[in-house]
């Protein structure tokens, strides 16, 4: 069974989330825990909270009629990457799904900063959807990678598992720093192809370039439903997440975006 969190702030970009996610895992034998961190600088209300969780709960009652799923809520007051972290750990949750932003959305911006955090400190796979996405499912899949670093095991099962259930072409796109792969780079591939096997997958070789350019494009012009990033030392997603805001590269992602932490657990 998916252990998968979904954090709220009631906000209708935190329901879309947990939509998307039931969507995206609908024949899948999932467990779904709604977890809510008060802002105690608000001295919010248990009781407050509390009705709106049972308000959400009757919400998600239409969502699915899958009987395999199902559905708790969790409020844990104190700051919110600490908790989720410790709710990652004791659950050993497979995945984290969440809004791009919440309550107070910026449009000019890519993330919010709660989301950001959650992508940089988080450990276990982030889903992040975009504002106001319409679930679409994931018919084409990318994977940019230097293969410098190979994915976990338990990461890459979870998207086999959504690209079986989607039959989803799963693309790998190489952004090339030479002519010819080392021994590392054809071992990563070798084991990549080897987990997507059973899918419909296609090998791309793009010579170095602005890595946010050459992402775009191609999302572009294979009109890409998912990208998939690895956030781990040496990769494009690490350079991406240093730069003082994460929209100053220019990758304004109109699709869901999941980040892969490369962390054993």
């Amino acid at each position: 069974m998916r252990v998968i969190i979904v954090p709220t702030d009631f906000s209708e970009n935190a329901f879309n989330a947990l939509q998307c996610a039931i969507q995206y895992f609908d024949v899948e034998e999932a467990r779904f825990i709604i977890l809510h961190t008060p802002d105690q600088s608000l001295h919010e209300e248990q009781q407050s909270c509390d009705d709106q969780l049972d308000h959400l709960l009757e919400r998600v009652e239409y969502l699915t009629y899958n009987p395999h799923h199902s559905f708790e809520t969790c409020v844990k007051p104190g700051i919110f990457i600490t908790q989720l972290n410790q709710l990652v750990d004791q659950e050993n949750a497979d995945l984290i799904v969440m809004g791009t932003q919440g309550k107070t959305a910026d449009r000019r911006r890519s993330f919010g900063s709660n989301t950001l955090q959650v992508i940089k400190n988080v450990s276990c796979p982030v889903l992040a959807i975009p504002l106001e996405l319409e679930f679409k499912s994931p018919e084409r899949i990318l994977f940019p990678s230097g293969l410098q670093v190979p994915f976990k095991e338990r990461e890459l099962d979870l998207i086999s598992m959504l690209a079986l259930q989607h039959r989803s072409l799963v693309h790998l796109l190489h952004i090339a720093q030479f002519d010819q792969l080392s021994r590392r780079q054809v071992e990563v591939k070798g084991l990549w192809e080897s987990r997507f096997r059973e899918s419909e997958i296609q090998y791309t070789r793009h010579d170095k370039g602005e890595g946010t350019t050459v992402i775009n494009n191609f999302i572009n012009k294979h009109a890409i439903d998912l990208l998939v990033l690895a956030n781990s030392k040496h990769s494009f997603l690490e350079s991406y997440l240093k730069t003082p805001t994460i929209d100053a590269l220019g990758l304004h992602l109109k699709i869901p975006f999941l980040i892969l932490q490369n962390i054993e657990r």
